[in-house]
């Protein structure tokens, strides 16, 4: 039933916003001037044609061309397309994002119901309609960009692996890889954490039937093989009630008087000695993961950059900076539980009773981060010439207000990412944790351009994980999306602007 409601309420905004999108904005715009006329070429069955200023590759315009077949036979009969590419227009190729969004929303609620499997149907599906209501997602919902597409993918690819069905899940990694290729990180990020469920998951089952057979020899009797299983049954429901064991338990973290890093080397020692006693089933299991990267690096090799197109200006660069924006960009979409004030007077009580560590984390974050923006700090000239785009303004108007404002501001950014790591401390394993930050370092500090979409897929694995029970913050968060995303469409729809030195009427966009 959840999933229904989840569905049915989403498409009450795609449907009727999308109508007034296509309606006020009936022609490609910004990206989708390169977007669009690639899917309509593809849509002709022209294969071989390719734009070169487009970077990503085509898997969005196969779904596209998926899209617009399933489309045709009604179409034809209601007489409003006589052929495939006359029904690929704007408006079509644009409703894919929002049937994807709504797939998407869906897909959040099963994940959800996963890990929390002891979660209130209610609270699951106010959850998951509150992060389809995340602004960098939902804006885009009504445009034909690879954003929604590619999260889509990388949350089905990531449910695949929570459900066990790991060769199913290695196949929708490679259609994600195929929307958006830095995608490779997030599908083995994922297969990271099938891994990591597997072999501490298998750590802790041969914990629990030692426990047994310890507590039938003390008793004299010989268990019988059926106790055994239900013992570990027994265990694991019981260990349900807040996690689900079988995707991220808690109760397999090291003892609180342990440190993080004796208690992150037990958990890889672990993982590393259960991967030779199962390396047989690891390497069937994950046999999918292992042929998608080597038929990336072998793409890689092959083009000679990560990009397809526009190579330049996509150049691989050290932006340290940009995991900095990130965390406090996250922690704010996050505010009603980063910025509270009970949650900020925890996390100083918190700080307070791990020092002196926690005086050695804040004091290594402040360094890193001052030297982050001091030299990893870059401006691309995208940012700093197109002022259809948010952060253009937010680099001019704060970032670079002063000198020292992007100085000022590192506190904060160190803040932030403290509050991210006590807060999935609390839920997820160290190692996990240590991966996810590695996966977004991986993905966003190569990219030079600020731009604030590339953070949609680390900012989803980061809410789903952190395990907020807070009612009230939710709905809050629901609120605060729901007035950004009023006025940013508003400002697109209602606000153009022309440029001097170029035809054509500009739109302000994310």
């Amino acid at each position: 039933m959840g999933r229904i409601a989840v569905a049915a309420i989403v498409s009450l905004w795609v449907l009727p916003i999308s109508i007034l999108v296509n309606r006020i904005v009936p022609h490609p715009y910004m990206d989708e001037i390169f977007h669009i006329p690639q899917a309509q070429q593809y849509c002709k069955a022209n294969f071989t044609s390719w734009d070169p200023m487009i970077t990503t590759p085509p898997g969005l315009y196969i779904l596209s061309l998926a899209h617009v077949a399933f489309l045709f036979p009604g179409m034809s009969q209601l007489r409003a397309a006589s052929s495939i590419p006359e029904l690929c227009s704007t408006p079509i190729l644009r409703s894919i994002n929002g049937v994807l969004a709504v797939v998407c929303s869906v897909l959040v609620y099963e994940i959800i119901t996963r890990l929390r499997p002891a979660l209130d149907d209610r609270k699951a599906t106010l959850y998951a309609v509150v992060l389809a209501l995340y602004p960098l997602h939902w804006f885009f919902t009504f445009l034909y960009y690879t954003d929604v597409a590619s999260l889509t993918a990388v949350l089905a690819t990531y449910l695949a692996c929570l459900r066990k069905n790991y060769w199913f899940s290695g196949l929708l990694g490679a259609l994600a890889v195929s929307i958006r290729q830095t995608n490779i990180l997030w599908v083995l990020f994922v297969a990271s954490s099938g891994i990591i469920n597997i072999t501490l998951g298998h750590k802790r089952d041969e914990i629990d039937i030692g426990d047994v057979d310890a507590s039938t020899m003390k008793s004299g009797h010989q268990a019988p093989v059926n106790s055994i299983s239900f013992g570990s049954n027994l265990r694991k429901r019981k260990n349900s009630g807040r996690v689900d064991t079988s995707v991220h338990p808690t109760s397999a973290r090291s003892a609180p008087s342990k440190s993080f890093m004796s208690g992150l080397l037990n958990e890889i020692g672990s993982i590393l000695v259960t991967s030779l006693d199962m390396k047989r089933k690891l390497c069937v299991s994950f046999a999918p993961f292992t042929i998608l990267l080597a038929a990336f690096v072998a793409f890689i090799r092959w083009n000679g950059s990560v990009v397809l197109g526009a190579k330049e200006a996509h150049a691989v660069s050290p932006h340290f900076a940009q995991i900095l924006y990130f965390g406090l960009f996250s922690a704010l979409a996050m505010s009603p539980l980063y910025f509270s004030l009970d949650q900020t007077i925890n996390f100083f009580n918190s700080f307070w009773k791990n020092r002196p560590r926690s005086f050695f984390q804040a004091l290594f974050g402040l360094i890193a981060g001052f030297i982050s923006v001091h030299f990893f700090s870059i401006a691309h000239p995208y940012l700093l010439a197109d002022n259809r785009h948010y952060p253009f303004y937010l680099w001019r108007k704060i970032i670079k207000a002063h000198w020292s404002m992007k100085y000022l501001l590192v506190p904060l950014y160190v803040y932030s990412w403290l509050s991210i790591f006590n807060r999935l401390g609390k839920t997820q394993r160290k190692i996990w944790v240590l991966g996810f930050f590695l996966a977004t370092a991986a993905v966003l500090i190569p990219a030079p351009l600020i731009e604030f979409r590339y953070y949609t897929i680390p900012f989803f694995f980061l809410i789903l994980h952190s395990h907020n029970d807070d009612y009230k913050s939710w709905i809050l968060m629901g609120c605060l999306y729901f007035a950004l995303n009023i006025f940013t469409m508003m400002m697109f729809l209602y606000r153009p602007f022309h440029w001097n030195h170029e035809p054509g009427t500009q739109r302000f966009i994310w």
